[in-house]
């Protein structure tokens, strides 16, 4: 004999949730008060009791994305604010010092001898410096050779300074202009930084291949710029191009002297440099957004491949109506 035992209900299912009451008491007076001791009704996040709730294995996988795609985007996020970003601006001026330009000159001759290397500068204020030396320093190399250094300030008006043996008490028997540029910075040095720029293009520049008579030209096209680190402080420098070209030249004895011409001219843009860190609340903001986002978004897929699995599993037992 079969023997069925009955089921039965030991309280209803909607006295598994309770639901807040609101209490209200009268004073001496007779004046009805709300109590304060049971704000229940506040709560816009009401619980569902553990029992009623069925995880599933899908809700499981999708759950480690979930999580996992989180903590991807939150470490994304974290690099991003702890890194600094350069940001640019262009704006009509001329910022620095009124009127000077510091340069810096590194420029090796490895078959010109440092006895009649020299530097010479000029411009269009009037300024005639031939065998300039202050802040120079000759450096022989090899057999013959020398490497030039130097510092000095260039005003900010169209001229050049050049390297040449003008100032020489006597003269080579032959002349070999030949070169290897080290590096020509304008303003204050910020090569080592991460910006992009064209502070230093002439760097490591080789005319070693070339007829030694010939005398180089380089034009510069400088363009001022300012540099702001996450401090505030400020850095003036300058970016530049050239372009070369190589002729023969002849003195008006008929004579070839050659020379190591740099012509430059002042552009009227500044282009501004400025370090900056993204701000916290936009960081908490993202965070936010993510966190929420990909809980709404897994919710949804969750609920969606629950759904169907349901109907699924209703369509193979027949009990779909």
């Amino acid at each position: 004999m079969l023997w069925v035992k009955s089921l039965k209900l030991v309280k209803p299912l909607n006295t598994l949730v309770k639901k807040p009451q609101l209490r209200f008491f009268r004073n001496e007076n007779k004046e009805c008060h709300f109590d304060t001791h049971a704000p229940l009704w506040l709560d816009i996040y009401r619980k569902v009791p553990r029992d009623l709730t069925q995880p599933t294995t899908t809700g499981a996988v999708i759950s480690v994305i979930c999580i996992s795609f989180i903590l991807f985007m939150v470490i994304n996020d974290l690099l991003s604010f702890l890194t600094l970003e350069v940001r640019s601006e262009l704006f009509v001026d001329d910022p620095g010092r009124e009127g000077r330009v510091g340069v810096q000159l590194n420029i090796s001759l490895p078959y010109l001898s440092c006895y009649y290397v020299g530097i010479d500068i000029q411009d269009d204020n009037g300024r005639h410096e031939v065998g300039f030396i202050r802040n120079t320093e000759k450096i022989p190399i090899g057999t013959s050779g020398c490497r030039l250094e130097g510092r000095f300030e260039i005003s900010k008006v169209p001229g050049n300074f050049h390297i040449s043996t003008h100032a020489a008490d006597t003269q080579p028997e032959t002349y070999d202009m030949r070169h290897k540029i080290h590096s020509i910075i304008f303003g204050d040095d910020i090569t080592t930084s991460e910006i992009l720029g064209s502070f230093n293009p002439l760097k490591d520049r080789e005319a070693l291949q070339t007829d030694a008579g010939f005398t180089h030209d380089y034009v510069l096209k400088i363009v001022p710029s300012v540099y702001e680190d996450i401090n505030g402080n400020k850095k003036y420098n300058y970016q530049y191009t050239y372009a070369h070209k190589e002729y023969v030249t002849y003195h008006y004895s008929g004579k070839l002297i050659p020379a190591l011409w740099f012509r430059y001219e002042l552009q009227p843009i500044t282009i501004k440099y400025t370090e900056r860190r993204q701000p916290f609340y936009t960081f908490i903001t993202s965070i936010c957004a993510v966190v929420g986002g990909t809980f709404t978004v897994a919710g949804v897929i969750d609920a969606s491949l629950f759904s169907l699995t349901e109907f699924y599993r209703k369509h193979q037992m027949g009990k779909l109506s």
